[in-house]
């Protein structure tokens, strides 16, 4: 017999998982589309010189690469956003711009697996590419708050900065040269703390006094309000430019959006792949820090330029769906409390296949997930643990001219159709 194992970073999703997972895919989906973002899909496998170079020394080393039965160089994509350059490229003059997309799908990754973090893993990606303005920046900001709030999620902050300034400040340090590998060790801040990255900024630097300036450049917004940060950057980076006040036009809509509290700059915002150029952001949880950022994303102006001579502006947002699920399970929240694969199990008797099949039908009308046990000769102890195991709450039983539903939490019992009823009530409220 063959071992039924998985390889490392990769797992199997039991309902339990998949049902609240999907359930939150369902209202991200409905946030999107109300916000006017259309679907797509990209193939798993692309070229590699399509997706080699494009996020990173570190990110290069990730990629799962091979040869395919035809010897093609080949590669699966590592995230959403560079797939949907090339396929922008492909199919500009079919979509039209500004285009906004929208695409859940999974990613693949050969990075250490840890809590909330696979090699395999589900990211939900919303982009706007067409514009370069501060209305298209800010509307992919409020579509993350929007997404956070439909979900129900309290206790989280969106982390914004710009890469445009870090970069006028590093030249201000004469010290743009090394930009790429500064950016890309600010951007392990939270993970290897400031003192490991003040002596890796000295040896890339090789000037201990530039790296301080850095450490005070990108810890200067501490305690201090969105203005105070910008303005603060703005005398380390030479005064007022094109990026601040980019992110003074963005700061203005979403204050009249009346959702500015929700917004910290915070210049330590990097993000560690290469092909961010303006507005950088990350999202955590009050309550859980340590997980990591769970919607991540930026400005990216020049990524579909590598698959066409056309200019096309993009930002977009990424939320990781298995690290979010990682952390409202330690949080123990109630978006993950209903894992039930139906509302009603209804029990089988032989002969009674047509009426069964009836009073599910009539159940579903009502707005009930309905599910008939397929076997009729099972004991009601495997019934109950079936019930049981896939967290159904009601079980209907028929009876000579009607039928009675339980409910098996409390173990009351209520009969007839009026028992449908004010389950069907109930969950609507």
């Amino acid at each position: 017999m063959i071992e039924p194992v998985i390889l490392k970073g990769f797992r199997d999703s039991l309902p339990k998982d998949e049902i609240p997972k999907k359930k939150i895919i369902r209202v991200l989906e409905d946030q999107f589309e109300s916000y006017g973002f259309a679907p797509i899909d990209t193939p798993v496998l692309e070229y590699t010189e399509v997706l080699l170079g494009k996020g990173g020394g570190e990110t290069d080393k990730q990629i799962f690469r091979f040869k395919d039965n035809g010897g093609r160089d080949v590669a699966m994509r590592f995230d959403l956003t560079v797939p949907f350059a090339r396929f922008m490229a492909s199919h500009h003059d079919e979509v039209g711009v500004p285009f906004k997309r929208y695409h859940i799908s999974k990613v693949w990754r050969g990075e250490n697996p840890q809590k909330g973090r696979y090699r395999e893993f589900t990211q939900c990606d919303f982009d706007i590419v067409g514009a370069d303005n501060a209305l298209s920046d800010a509307e992919i900001l409020s579509l993350m708050h929007a997404s956070f709030a439909a979900l129900g999620i309290e206790n989280y902050k969106f982390h914004l900065s710009h890469r445009g300034l870090f970069t006028r400040f590093l030249s201000q340090l004469d010290a743009e040269k090394d930009s790429v590998e500064i950016l890309r060790t600010v951007d392990k801040l939270r993970k290897i703390g400031e003192e490991e990255v003040k002596k890796a900024l000295t040896e890339i630097t090789a000037s201990e006094e530039k790296a301080e300036k850095i450490i005070a450049f990108i810890t200067s917004g501490d305690g201090c309000s969105f203005m105070e940060t910008l303005e603060k950057l703005e005398s380390l980076s030479g005064g007022r430019s094109e990026e601040s006040e980019r992110m003074r036009e963005i700061y203005s809509i979403l204050s009249s959006l009346g959702i500015e509290k929700s917004f910290i700059f915070d210049p330590s915002i990097t993000r560690g792949l290469d092909y961010y150029t303006g507005i950088v952001y990350e999202t955590f949880l009050t309550d859980l820090q340590s997980i990591g950022s769970v919607c991540s994303g930026g400005r990216y102006n020049d990524l579909a330029s590598l698959y066409m001579k056309e200019k096309l502006p993009g930002v977009g947002a990424s939320i990781g769906l298995d690290r979010l699920l990682a952390a409202l399970d330690e949080l123990k929240s109630p978006l993950l409390t209903n894992s039930a694969s139906a509302d009603l199990l209804i029990v089988l008797q032989k002969g009674e296949e047509a009426k069964a099949s009836l009073i599910a039908r009539n159940a579903r009308a009502m707005g009930l997930n309905t599910a008939i046990y397929l076997n009729p000769d099972a004991k009601m102890k495997k019934i109950y643990a079936f019930a049981e195991a896939n967290s159904i709450p009601y079980l209907l039983t028929l009876t000579e001219d009607s039928y009675t539903v339980k409910d098996l939490r409390t173990r009351e019992t209520e009969a007839g159709e009026d028992a449908l009823k004010h389950i069907a009530e109930g969950k609507r409220h």
